[in-house]
């Protein structure tokens, strides 16, 4: 009949299609298997996954494991995770023998060896959080690990960065507001604007995503803004989105000065995923006024001030030199049930699409935003940067696409 195969003719078609096109073909809508562990005793109050993104991946057929209280902290109960088809374990210890491991902290060397190997991990890199030792753990379980942060959309859009640092933005003014404030020994000054008082300053070093929206919620209060940055360009972008409201100014050295002088509190806020291009001298932070606040969103990549070091939300502020320092590399968290929210929103697309491929290997063969997320692939180091900064040998993951 016209338009329509012969039987005999599509026999004769699959015979000839390669055995391992077939494979492909069979392979695709793998269900998966996901574990998501609790990160509360890591100081990380962020869950991956929320309820609704749950009840989506079940209803797909896929099959969800949560540690008990992984959301409890971004108030999801076990109980709306178990009504949406979740299974709740007691101890991470099953979670870690799931096929996909989701968190968002790193894993340390003693979790590392909890699992079973030849698995895949998506969590946040966090630099600061990871040595040598771990990184050759990871290797040794011969697992693919993908980073949060580096994962890409088709355009070389990063989701996941720009989200987390438009909540880190507009949350580094509700913490300088706190700690300028009596209720956290602060100054007693209002981080805002008052008739006939002289509003209070802020200094943001940078001009990324964090920057601009710190810098967005800082105007909206009042706060006289002022941004560095060593490219002329970025200011004037930023100059444009914010209605050039803002004073400006690449790193002169007597004109960050005066302002860091005069500064009420400075967002470290530079972009994520390159080297930073400035940091603030001690120096500078010994001259700054006393009971002024400092927050440096990229102390995960080495920070922008000279006296930052890493803290967390359980102790996430030192004083150095009378200034108060908040140096927290997860301070989304504070807000973890929004966090966790935008991160849900992210995370859903990649994993249906990662099942609609037929698995993790073949998502990363055929995204290749998702593939620059990659930083171990089956056991073997493929991030330059890592290998650079740990002195272990990598390779291109393009080369090694055809070996496995």
């Amino acid at each position: 009949m016209a338009g329509k195969d012969n039987p005999k003719e599509l026999i004769s078609k699959s015979m000839l299609m390669p055995q391992e096109e077939m494979l492909e073909v069979k392979k695709r809508g793998q269900k998966i298997k996901i574990g998501i562990p609790n990160d509360f005793p890591k100081v990380e109050y962020r869950v991956p996954l929320t309820p609704q993104a749950v009840d989506l991946l079940v209803s797909h057929g896929h099959e969800i494991l949560i540690e008990t209280n992984a959301g409890k902290s971004a108030s999801y109960s076990d109980k709306a995770y178990r009504e949406v088809g979740a299974q709740i374990v007691e101890t991470s210890a099953e979670i870690f023998q799931c096929d996909i491991i989701l968190r968002i902290a790193p894993f340390s060397i003693e979790e590392i060896d909890q699992l079973r190997g030849n698995q895949v991990i998506l969590s946040s890199m966090q630099p600061h959080a990871h040595c040598r030792e771990t990184i050759q753990k990871m290797l040794q379980k011969k697992v693919t690990a993908i980073a949060f942060e580096y994962l890409e959309n088709e355009v070389g859009f990063l989701p996941f960065v720009h989200q987390m640092s438009q909540i880190a933005g507009v949350t580094s003014i509700t913490i300088a507001s706190e700690y300028l404030s009596k209720s956290r020994q602060g100054k007693g000054v209002l981080f805002g604007e008052v008739t006939g008082v002289t509003p209070a300053e802020l200094v943001i070093i940078g001009t990324s995503t964090a920057a601009e929206y710190a810098a967005r919620a800082a105007l909206g209060l009042g706060i006289f803004v002022k941004v560095f940055d060593t490219s002329v360009y970025e200011l004037s972008k930023m100059e444009e989105k914010l209605g050039r409201r803002i004073f400006t100014s690449v790193f002169y050295p007597k004109v960050l000065k005066k302002a860091l002088v005069s500064a009420d509190a400075v967002i470290g806020a530079m972009s994520f995923n390159q080297s930073l291009r400035f940091k603030v001298s001690e120096d500078l932070v010994k001259q700054m006024k006393e009971g002024s606040v400092i927050i440096d969103l990229n102390v995960s990549q080495g920070g922008c001030f000279e006296t930052s070091e890493c803290t967390d939300l359980n102790n996430p502020t030192y004083v150095k030199h009378g200034v108060l320092h908040y140096c927290v590399p997860n301070s989304p968290a504070l807000v973890a049930r929004t966090a966790s929210i935008s991160m849900s929103n992210i995370l859903i697309p990649v994993l249906m699409a990662l099942s609609d491929e037929g698995g993790v290997n073949n998502y990363i063969k055929t995204s290749k935003g998702f593939r620059r997320g990659v930083y171990i692939y089956h056991g073997i180091l493929t991030n330059h940067d890592i290998g650079a900064r740990f002195n272990i040998p990598s390779k291109e993951i393009d080369m090694l696409l055809a070996i496995f």
